[in-house]
């Protein structure tokens, strides 16, 4: 089994950055496609972002699309999320998950992951 783990949650007020990361336990990323998700207070968990295997890939959903930038680094096994400009709706645990790589990728969809991390709570809050 795949462990993944998120850092670099925290509190911002609106308007402000954050970077979160996802590293693996004891595997390499490398060969994995990656996805953040996030779920809100009282929502469904949704797709916001991912990233091919290679890094060649990127996909965001439209309420994040300007301001969030996926990205990989390979040598360090790990996938960063950088949010600016973050909103009080932008608040949420948010979740890395990660699939065998595909073609073609995998994409927002909960359902193309198989392993999951426990998540890091953002908070955007004045």
């Amino acid at each position: 089994q795949l462990q993944l783990v998120e850092s670099g949650g925290g509190s911002v007020q609106p308007g402000e950055s954050l970077r979160l990361s996802c590293a693996a336990s004891g595997f390499s990323l490398n060969y994995y496609d990656i996805g953040w998700f996030r779920q809100a207070p009282g929502k469904e968990r949704e797709g916001i972002s991912c990233i091919s295997s290679s890094g060649g890939s990127t996909k965001y959903a439209d309420s994040v699309k300007g301001r969030f930038t996926i990205s990989r680094d390979n040598v360090k096994s790990t996938v960063y999320l950088q949010m600016n400009s973050l909103k009080p709706e932008d608040e949420g645990v948010y979740y890395c998950a990660a699939s065998y790589k595909t073609f073609p990728a995998a994409g927002l969809g909960e359902n193309e992951y198989n392993n999951w991390g426990q998540g890091t709570q953002v908070t955007v809050s004045s």
